[in-house]
């Protein structure tokens, strides 16, 4: 079978497409033909070796992924699903554990798919889980033209909160609001913007996958008793610091989102969201907008412009017709 892989933690520009042998199931893997695959910022860290998971090259890409049982425990042949794990996703057979294997409701195609758990998980740990978000409270969403960020303002919405979506062009607050933002703003001047459309009161809660220049005004945004959850650093400009005075001045949070190192060491909590995730998706509140759909070659020039920021919504390759 074909699989997308690093041979040398080089960059997107060294990732090829090489024959490997099949996998072999265990008792507890479901064996999926696999149609469609996520592109994430996991597989960018990991084609450069800057990944908190280091396999040993040559390995495959691929955090989610969609298609059809072959066999497995749980599921009939042939039935419609999506997965997701730390990589080995892009190939055109996968053994994934049953916890991480996903029943796809109807009327999901498979690059919708291919979208939704890695991005719609850590959405939903985020907010849920982490920020303990209330129906009613507003959300401010960094990135929000992105894959997290598109999820961020779909589920926000689902748990019944208003969303302020930040972008850096005209032409990403368009495609954040027809994602489901109820409000957008650049990210030239954000904190004097949402300040005015929230009357001064500020955010309850801020998802933040950018760090860099951007932490401080968000922190400045927040609301008394507010949460801001760092997510990642898109930004790539390092690491921000918080001077932990701020953290007084008005009862406010920092916490962090390490969805995977958390929902993959607790049995069963992975089938929990996806249980809560589904009358979402089902309601079509949670429906994830697909940027460019690649072909299996051009797995690295997705990657490429996932690295570029030119990604609207989710990023999918897809390995059959």
């Amino acid at each position: 079978m074909r699989a997308v892989q690093v041979v040398t933690t080089t960059g997107p520009a060294d990732v090829v497409v090489r024959e490997v042998p099949d996998p072999v199931p265990g008792p507890d893997d479901v064996l999926v033909e696999v149609h469609t695959v996520g592109v994430s910022f996991p597989d960018l860290l990991l084609s450069r070796g800057q990944y908190q998971l280091r396999p040993e090259p040559p390995f495959t890409l691929g955090v989610d992924y969609a298609g059809v049982v072959v066999s497995g425990p749980g599921f009939e042949p042939g039935q419609r699903v999506v997965g997701v794990g730390g990589y080995g996703g892009a190939s055109e057979l996968v053994a994934g554990p049953r916890q991480s294997t996903f029943a796809l409701p109807d009327g999901v195609s498979f690059e919708e798919a291919a979208a939704l758990p890695m991005n719609y998980l850590t959405a939903l740990f985020a907010l849920d889980e982490r920020a303990g978000l209330r129906p009613g409270e507003t959300v401010l969403v960094h990135g929000a033209a992105g894959g997290v960020g598109t999820a961020t303002l779909q589920v926000a919405k689902g748990l019944g909160a208003r969303t302020i979506a930040v972008t850096s062009t005209e032409e990403k607050a368009a495609y954040a609001r027809a994602a489901g933002a109820d409000e957008t703003v650049l990210f030239d001047g954000f904190k004097d913007a949402v300040t005015e459309l929230t009357g001064g009161k500020g955010v309850d809660v801020v998802l933040d996958v950018v760090g860099g220049d951007a932490f401080t005004d968000s922190l400045r945004v927040l609301a008394p008793q507010g949460r801001l959850m760092v997510v990642g650093f898109a930004a790539g400009t390092g690491i921000p610091e918080v001077k932990v005075n701020r953290l007084l001045l008005n009862n406010i949070d920092v916490r962090g989102v390490g969805w995977g190192a958390y929902a993959f060491f607790k049995p069963d909590y992975l089938q929990q969201q996806w249980a809560q995730l589904v009358p979402m998706i089902e309601s079509g509140v949670a429906r994830p907008p697909i940027g460019e759909v690649y072909p299996m070659a051009d797995f690295g020039r997705a990657l490429a412009d996932m690295d570029n920021r030119a990604a609207l919504g989710k990023l999918v390759v897809r390995l059959r017709d």
